[in-house]
């Protein structure tokens, strides 16, 4: 079997959730991926990329998807065949605070000599919490590794001091040391995304399951291009706002890749692989010159896929006319967290209903394919019948746009935790928030809940933990109805969906009166009992999941595509 270098492993969020009886509710709802949360960081392939570069031999293994697609997959089977002298593992959304401590465990129970290292947003914050675990032994921080990550590969392989690899958290018998944070790029364009290299790696491990970026990613393809790392926008529960990123990352400002690369990245992804290309990013949060140079490289390139645009603030008409001559197909997220601007305001989100409402007219009418919009529960001021009218604003929207189906709003509540690091998390009581978790084992246990209102780390003075879940099954009821008169959904599927938000709202009442047992054997048989009916609703628990399914053909199709650029591209580098 190959020795790796690093092999970079993600972890499911809870570990043995096979075994557990978990009733994990809506948390995962509006995210590609499971409850599980097994889509792996963008950053692993951009760090694989960097290494390759140097001949390291690197590889990814997604176990969190392989658990899900292979119930009876034996992990610890799996990672004691696995050789490599340091295994990388991400701890950067904290909902993975118990699978990857967990995995970190393993790791290094059955390979002892190998290094254990970490990163990620949420290893940033905790780094000094998280090195004091004895599974741990190295933690990377910032938002930008790459080049951290190549200098601790070269120190380990030639066993030189360590304390001069920048933003490392390490330990040297037995004591921590915390090296400068100097590695904090003003710019993403030093960054190789060769989108070759995975499915060399595919093609060299005989491991398409392992690489896969989420579970079902090789029948719903979706990719990715970043325009920045940190942000200019102020939201208070937000760990990547430009608050936390000064906070934990070093990072004073955005760091922008140049809108000729993205538009490159794009036309790059797509001689590989026909599926969807997320452009991660409010494409004019560093102006609007910014998105006129991305449009008119990527007209210039002929980028003809289907691309899907972020927006931050309502934009202008203009904004979608430039989108609709540059791309045959483009859609819109946006995410206004509330209908209310009171609640938005508070939320940091400085801007009023009406130029929302005509952004939304503006991008329908040029030719947007689809237009999804998310509402959030458990914000600031938010009151459970704010949470509620969610749905009679979004029939307001659709009157005004004639019920245009390529509308698509959604509702859920703000889960697991509050992010680290954000205005809200350093301050709570001036968001309005009180706190259940603050340190990173205080998180990793809440993960073990059975009850989803059990795992969430925090409440609002307006809404408690009992009445987030309430508002959230309520909130999704009543947008339910309004897909109905709109003619989103059909009667018959209603009743499916009311029959779902039932069945969920009575199993968290048999979680709690089993959680009240005070016989341990006699719970875990009524737990037991529950798993399956728990699992049956672990996805599209208040939505639809497939409403968020993009139109693209199975990953299978475009293998002919992919060899053939990858052919092309070794011709070129060669000749």
């Amino acid at each position: 079997m190959h020795r790796e270098d690093i092999i970079f492993l993600h972890a499911p969020s809870v570990y043995d959730f096979r075994k557990r009886s978990i009733f994990y509710g809506p948390v995962s709802d509006l995210v590609p991926s499971t409850p599980v949360f097994e889509m792996y960081p963008f950053g692993f392939t951009t760090m694989a990329n960097r290494l390759d570069r140097d001949g390291y031999r690197v590889r990814i293994i997604n176990l969190a998807s392989m658990m899900l697609n292979d119930r009876k997959l034996d992990v610890e089977a799996l990672i004691g065949k696995l050789r490599s002298s340091v295994f990388g593992i991400d701890l950067h959304w904290l909902p993975h605070a118990h699978g990857s401590l967990a995995i970190a465990e393993i790791v290094k129970r059955l390979h002892p000599d190998s290094k254990v290292l970490f990163g990620g947003f949420s290893s940033s914050y905790f780094h000094e919490e998280l090195i004091r675990y004895p599974q741990v032994d190295l933690v990377l921080r910032g938002d930008s590794t790459e080049e951290p990550l190549a200098a601790l590969m070269a120190a380990l392989e030639r066993n030189d001091d360590l304390s001069k690899v920048p933003n490392l958290t390490w330990k040297q018998d037995s004591q921590v040391k915390v090296n400068p944070l100097t590695q904090v790029p003003e710019d993403l364009d030093h960054l190789d995304i060769d989108y070759s290299w995975i499915i060399r790696s595919v093609i060299r491990h005989r491991d398409l399951e392992g690489a896969k970026p989420f579970k079902d990613w090789d029948r719903y393809p979706l990719t990715a291009v970043f325009t920045v790392r940190g942000c200019s926008q102020c939201c208070a529960v937000c760990g990547g706002s430009c608050g936390a990123m000064r906070r934990v990352l070093g990072r004073t400002r955005p760091a922008f890749r140049s809108p000729e690369k993205v538009a490159q990245d794009i036309a790059d992804v797509q001689a590989y692989i026909d599926a969807p290309v997320f452009v991660v990013g409010d494409v004019r949060q560093n102006g609007d010159h910014y998105a006129e140079r991305f449009f008119r490289r990527c007209r210039e390139l002929g980028v003809d896929g289907n691309v899907v645009l972020e927006l931050f603030t309502p934009a202008p008409a203009s904004y979608f006319e430039e989108a609709k001559s540059t791309f045959d197909r483009y859609s819109i997220q946006f995410s206004p967290d509330s209908h209310e601007e009171k609640v938005r305001y508070a939320l940091g989100r400085r801007f009023d209903n009406a130029s929302m409402e005509k952004s939304i007219t503006s991008a329908l009418a040029n030719d947007c394919q689809r237009f999804d919009m998310f509402f959030m529960i458990g914000l600031p001021e938010q009151t459970p019948a704010s949470a509620i009218e969610s749905a009679e604003y979004t029939r307001r929207l659709y009157a005004q746009n004639n019920n245009d189906h390529r509308l698509l709003v959604y509702t859920s509540p703000l889960a697991p935790f509050l992010d680290p690091g954000s205005f809200a998390f350093e301050n709570p009581e001036k968001f309005g928030y009180r706190l259940f978790a603050r340190t990173l084992e205080e998180h990793r246990a809440r993960l073990e809940s059975p009850n989803w209102r059990d795992v969430l780390s925090y409440e609002t003075v307006n809404l408690d933990r009992d009445q987030i879940v309430q508002a959230s099954y309520d909130a999704a009821d009543r947008l339910n109805d309004v897909r109905v008169e709109v003619g989103l959904m059909t009667a018959e599927e209603l009743k499916i969906r009311e029959a779902r938000s039932r069945d969920a709202r009575q199993l968290m009442k048999e979680v709690d009166a089993a959680m009240k047992i005070k016989d341990l054997k006699e719970r875990e048989v009524i737990l037991s009992r529950l798993k399956q009916r728990g699992e049956d609703l672990m996805e599209s628990t208040i939505c639809q999941k497939r409403d968020l399914e993009w139109d693209s053909p199975s990953v299978f199709r475009s293998i002919p595509k992919a060899m053939c650029a990858l052919v092309f591209r070794r011709r070129t580098r060669t000749g």
